[in-house]
C-alpha cells in the first residue's frame, strides 16, 4: 500500500545510518577572567591603602585644619583718597575796573611770564592823566609866581634892614618886612609840595595805565578764564579772578586726607603708588613730601592732610584726577608669614590644645630646638649690629656685651635634667609668658604681665649693653634704640603647630601685617610648618 503522491509508507522507508554524534565541548573558565580578578582585589587593596593613610594622616592630625607657614614679603600700606593739582597754582586777577576790551589766551594756553592775557579800557585813567598833567603845570606856575614875590620881599627886607641900623625907618617897619619875607618862603613851599602832590598823583594814575595790560606772573598753563570780551570788571573791594594758571605741570602734587589711627605710621620719603579712573590701567608712583598738622574733623572723624609729589613729565596726569592712593609705611622681604586666622585660633574648652602651653626657651621642644629664646635674641641682636656700621672698637664692645648671653643659652641648653622639667612643669617661659602663672589665655600673658616683663628686658638689656652704646654716636645711638624697643615691644602670641603629628604650642613674634598675614618669627617655626587654624568637625574628621 502506498500513500498518496508515490511516498512509500512509514513502515517502508529504507533506514539511514545516524552519524557519529560530536563529542560534547567542556565550558571550562576563560583564559581572562583570572586577570580581572587580581586586577580588581589590586585596585580594592590600593583603595584600601589610601583609606587607611588617610585615616592615618587624619589621627595624625588629631582633626584639625592647618595652613603652612609661608616665606614671602610683606608690604604694609595705607589706602585714601584725594585730588592731584599743581604744585604752584596762580589766580590772577585785576586791581582796576573797566571793560574788558582784549583777551588773547584761551584755556590750556602756554604762556610765558610778562605775555600779555587781557586788556582793560584804560579811557578813564587815561583822562586822569591829562588832568594830571595839566594840575602839575599849574603848580609849577604857582611856583614861579611864589618865588617872584620871594625874591621881592628879600629886596625889601634888605632895604629897609639897612635903614633900620641907620635908624631912618621904624623898627615897626622893619618887622613887617621880615614878616613878609618869611610869608613868600612859606608860599614858595606850599607850591613845591603841590607839585610833588600832583606828580604822585600822576604816578598813580600811570600805573592804573600799566594794570589795563594783565600779565602773566609766571611760566605755565591756562587753566581757567572766567573774562569774554566786553565784559566788563569791577574791583572796587576785591580783585576778581580772571585766570588760573598752572605754573609747572611736570611735577604734581596729590592732597591726600589720612585718618588719625594710620596717621603715627607715614613719614616723609615713603613712597606712594595710585590709580586714577581716567587710566585704569595704568600705576602711578609718588613720595610722601610732608604730613601736614592742620587736622580736619568731619562726622567726628579726624583727618590730616598728607602731600605727595608726583612727577608727570609725560604729561599724563590732570589737574584735579581723583586719585586712590596706598602709602607703602612698611616692607619686609623674604620673612616668614601666617594667616591671620592661625593667630586667632584659640582652643576650645575641653580641647587637648588647652593643656598645652609654649616651649621655655631653656628646653628642648618636640622640633628639636633647644635654648633657641636666647639665640634668636641673640642673633636679632647680631643682625642689628651688622647694620650699624661698627668700627673695631665698638665691634669689640658689642661681642663682650653679648657674650653673657651666649654664655646663658649655652648653660640653658645642656640643662636636660630637673631643672628642664622643673621649669616645664611651671608652665611655660618666664621671658615669653605662658601657663596659667601669667593669666592670660593660650599661654598668653595679660598686659600688666607684659609691661612688667618688658620693663625687666629693658633695663637688663640697658645695664649689659651701656658700654657698647657709650661708644655709639647720635645716629647709631638712635637707631640702636629705636631697633630694641621694637624688638621689646613686638606683640607675642601663642600659636599651635603640628610637629612629628603631634600639635606644640609655641610662641612667636608678630612683625609687620598687611590685613590677611602677618610677619612671624621665633626659635620654634620655621617655613613649611603647619599651623593650625581650626578645629574639624567630627563630619569632617570623618
Amino acid at each position: 500500500m502506498r500513500c498518496l503522491g508515490g511516498f512509500p509508507p512509514h513502515r517502508d522507508r529504507i533506514p539511514v545510518p545516524n552519524p557519529s554524534p560530536k563529542p560534547p565541548v567542556r565550558r571550562g573558565r576563560r583564559p581572562g577572567r583570572p586577570l580581572a580578578i587580581v586586577a580588581v582585589l589590586v585596585v580594592l587593596a590600593l583603595a584600601a591603602g589610601w583609606l587607611w593613610h588617610r585615616h592615618q594622616a587624619a589621627a595624625a592630625q588629631g582633626g584639625y585644619r592647618t595652613e603652612a607657614v609661608q616665606r614671602s614679603d610683606i608690604r604694609v600700606a595705607i589706602s585714601s583718597t584725594g585730588t592731584l593739582s599743581a604744585i604752584s597754582t596762580v589766580t590772577v586777577g585785576s586791581q582796576i575796573s573797566g571793560q574788558v576790551t582784549d583777551v588773547l589766551v584761551d584755556f590750556n594756553s602756554h604762556v610765558k611770564k610778562g605775555d600779555v592775557l587781557a586788556r582793560i579800557d584804560p579811557s578813564t585813567y587815561e583822562a586822569q592823566l591829562e588832568q594830571g598833567n595839566a594840575q602839575i603845570a599849574s603848580a609849577r606856575a604857582s611856583l614861579r609866581n611864589a618865588q617872584a614875590g620871594l625874591k621881592n620881599a628879600e629886596l625889601d627886607y634888605q632895604r629897609k634892614a639897612d635903614l633900620g641900623r641907620q635908624q631912618l625907618v621904624a623898627k615897626s617897619d622893619v618887622d613887617l618886612a621880615r614878616a613878609a619875607l618869611d610869608q613868600a618862603r612859606a608860599q614858595v613851599n606850599s607850591a613845591q609840595a603841590s607839585i610833588n602832590q600832583q606828580t604822585a598823583s600822576l604816578k598813580n594814575t600811570q600805573v592804573n595805565i600799566d594794570r589795563a595790560v594783565i600779565r602773566s606772573p609766571v611760566d605755565g598753563v591756562v587753566l581757567t578764564r572766567s573774562i569774554e570780551p566786553g565784559q566788563t570788571v569791577a574791583a572796587s573791594l576785591q580783585a576778581p579772578e580772571l585766570f588760573t594758571i598752572a605754573e609747572d605741570l611736570s611735577k604734581m602734587q596729590i592732597e591726600l586726607a589720612v585718618d588719625e589711627s594710620d596717621i603715627g605710621q607715614v613719614k616723609a620719603g615713603q613712597a606712594v603708588s595710585f590709580s586714577a579712573d581716567a587710566f585704569p590701567d595704568r600705576q602711578f608712583k609718588g613720595v610722601v613730601e610732608q604730613v601736614r598738622l592742620a587736622a580736619t574733623t568731619a562726622n567726628n572723624v579726624v583727618t590730616y592732610p598728607v602731600i605727595v609729589t608726583v612727577d608727570n613729565g609725560d604729561g599724563t596726569l590732570l589737574p584735579g584726577l581723583t586719585v586712590n592712593a596706598e602709602i607703602e609705611v612698611n616692607k619686609r622681604a623674604n620673612v616668614l608669614k601666617l594667616g591671620n586666622a592661625a593667630l586667632r585660633f584659640k582652643p576650645s574648652e575641653g580641647s587637648p590644645l588647652a593643656d598645652l602651653q609654649p616651649a621655655d626657651p631653656g628646653r628642648q621642644s618636640q622640633s628639636g630646638n633647644r635654648g633657641a629664646g636666647n639665640a634668636n635674641m641673640a642673633g636679632d641682636l647680631q643682625d642689628l649690629a651688622a647694620t650699624l656700621g661698627l668700627n673695631d672698637a665698638q665691634k669689640a664692645a658689642f661681642d663682650a656685651a653679648l657674650e653673657p648671653m651666649q654664655q646663658r643659652q649655652a648653660e640653658r641648653a645642656a640643662q636636660q635634667g630637673q631643672g628642664t622639667q622643673s621649669t616645664q612643669q611651671q608652665g611655660g617661659s618666664r621671658l615669653f609668658g605662658g601657663g596659667p602663672r601669667f593669666g592670660g589665655q593660650g599661654g598668653t600673658p595679660d598686659a600688666g604681665m607684659q609691661a612688667q616683663m618688658r620693663s625687666r628686658m629693658r633695663d637688663r638689656f640697658n645695664q649689659q649693653f651701656a658700654a657698647f652704646t657709650a661708644t655709639l654716636d647720635d645716629a647709631q645711638k638712635t637707631k640702636w634704640n629705636a631697633a630694641m624697643e621694637a624688638q621689646l615691644n613686638a606683640k607675642r602670641v601663642t600659636i599651635y603647630k603640628l610637629a612629628n603629628g603631634k600639635p606644640e604650642a609655641v610662641m612667636v613674634r608678630l612683625g609687620s601685617s598687611d590685613g590677611s598675614s602677618t610677619e612671624v618669627s621665633g626659635p620654634d617655626i620655621a617655613e613649611g610648618d603647619e599651623v593650625i587654624t581650626g578645629e574639624k568637625s567630627s563630619a569632617e574628621a570623618k
